[in-house]
């Protein structure tokens, strides 16, 4: 099979140039595409997630969601407390500079996804992630 008809070339080098204009677009506030997605859990459940919930959601191993927090921490986007109600539980919060980056962050995300798909029919660009999902929900 020729590379460039190879699926995994294809959605490879597709994420790449995705994952490069994202991370330009995402620059200016000091946030990287990962630090975007933990962002996004935690504004989509108040505020407040468990590490392994995370993890999940962003389909990522736990160790990998670690270093991500340990350094989202450091520049006080998050901070992980004691769950008071299970306190073998460690919780992730958003701070208020955390919070305070969830507009401007979605707009920057909302452009990203507009001008990537920006070649596609209404029709086609919901037929294409329907097509991504269905591939990334595959058990192989």
């Amino acid at each position: 099979m020729e590379l460039k008809e190879c699926i995994n070339f294809l959605l490879t080098t597709s994420q790449h140039t995705v994952f490069q204009y994202i991370s330009q677009k995402l620059a200016p506030f000091d946030v990287t595409p990962s630090q975007y997605g933990v962002l996004n859990c935690l504004w989509a459940n108040g505020g407040t997630c468990l590490p392994r919930k995370i993890a999940e959601m962003l389909c990522l191993e736990t160790s990998t969601v670690s270093g991500i927090l340990d350094r989202m921490q450091k520049k006080e986007l998050i901070d992980r407390v004691i769950n008071t109600e299970n306190r073998r539980e460690i919780l992730v919060i958003i701070t208020e500079k955390g919070e305070a980056l969830k507009e401007p962050v979605l707009q920057v995300i909302e452009d990203v996804n507009r001008d990537v798909l920006a070649d596609f029919s209404e029709d086609e660009a919901v037929f294409f992630k329907k097509c991504l999902r269905q591939i990334a929900e595959k058990s192989l």
